[in-house]
């Protein structure tokens, strides 16, 4: 399934040198507003140590990881809902995207300048956030205005909708988010046409310098703190580190890198982690000699519907699923040798999907 993360935030707090490290790119950055104006984007591999595994044990003739599409959105002001900067154009970049990776400035450099003036992540997200449930607000007023005229009919669905959308307009215009609104069950239906920012699910990457990275600082306590009661991940990342380990060419430089710095993993495995987490997506593998590869779905997702990641007709013409557990396949290193031992399991229609899962799909069309 196809993947769109954009990072967002105000001018100058390290938008762009984290998507060069995430995509490896080269990206525009500079100390001072608007450097971005066309979104960057790259498509960037999940990193996961599973499919080096199994690369390992089946010796394919290629491997495929997946990968999530990154969009750096050029930096928001206070007045983008009203086309401040360049709002309106970055507004609707914003719409195409599945989560919001919104990063916060979390350190002091008297170097870069700050579009407010001084360090203060609590004032830089709430004025992101302010802008982007002001276009939400836009879009449910207007709304609001066609059902008024189509409640004249009296039909039951169409009152019922209106309720819903005024008492949405009330949340927005309280200061909160879309995705904290107490959505009673079949009620998001009535604002799925309108691909609302805030209703996205969100990760918090807090910018920090060097040594903060592993204990954080005040200003990270005072984002968490902000954002307790928000449906939100919040992560720390220096993204001047992210940008050195990028430029390092060897695995082996790169890990005595991470070593000097204390850290057991660059930052961006975090970050692309957490995103399949707040979308709540998970990863099943097709082994073969031909091919080793990751599919990503949605947690939840039975055998049929993950076939139809691979092709339409694998979930046409379902029949079962062939599954092996990757502890098990790790465990006796084969997939002949899982079937020895009679670990494989044969599903039907109904098996929910595992994160970790190797499958081999049968189907007839």
């Amino acid at each position: 399934m196809s993947l769109k993360c954009g990072i967002v935030g105000l001018p100058n707090v390290g938008k762009s040198t984290l998507f060069n490290a995430l995509s490896h790119s080269k990206a525009v950055a500079a100390n001072f507003p608007f450097c971005t104006i066309e979104p960057n984007v790259a498509m960037v591999t999940v990193p996961d140590a599973r499919l080096d595994k199994l690369e390992e044990l089946v010796v394919p003739q290629k491997v495929i990881p997946t990968v999530v599409e990154i969009m750096d959105i050029a930096g928001l002001v206070k007045g983008a809902s009203k086309g401040e900067g360049l709002g309106n154009k970055f507004l609707g970049n914003i719409k195409n995207t599945n989560a919001i990776i919104h990063v916060v400035r979390c350190f002091e450099d008297d170097n870069i300048v700050h579009v407010d003036g001084s360090v203060n992540p609590v004032r830089d997200k709430e004025v992101i956030d302010m802008e982007l449930q002001f276009k939400d607000l836009d879009s449910i007023e207007k709304k609001i205005s066609k059902y008024e005229k189509l409640v004249k009919a009296n039909l039951a669905e169409d009152m019922r909708c209106l309720e819903v959308l005024k008492e949405i307009k009330k949340h927005l215009e309280s200061g909160l988010s879309i995705r904290l609104y107490p959505f009673e069950e079949g009620e998001e239906r009535f604002v799925e046409d309108l691909n609302l920012i805030t209703l996205k699910p969100v990760i918090y990457v807090c910018n920090v310098d060097e040594k903060s990275v592993n204990t954080g600082n005040k200003y990270v306590e005072a984002l968490r703190d902000a954002v307790k009661n928000d449906t939100t991940e919040v992560i720390l990342i220096s993204a001047g580190i992210e940008a050195e380990i990028a430029a390092l060419d060897s695995l082996e430089d790169r890990a005595a890198f991470l070593e000097d710095m204390g850290l057991h993993e660059p930052g961006i495995h975090q970050l692309i982690r957490a995103c399949y987490k707040i979308l709540d997506l998970i990863t099943y593998f097709t082994a073969g000699v031909k091919e080793v590869r990751a599919w990503t779905i949605i947690r939840g997702t039975r055998a049929p519907g993950a076939a139809g990641e691979i092709h339409t007709d694998f979930e046409k013409g379902f029949i079962r699923a062939e599954v092996i557990h990757y502890e098990d396949y790790v465990k006796y290193g084969s997939e002949a040798a899982v079937k020895e031992v009679g670990k494989m399991s044969v599903e039907g229609k109904e098996y929910v999907v595992q994160d970790g899962d190797i499958i081999h799909f049968r189907f007839n069309v």
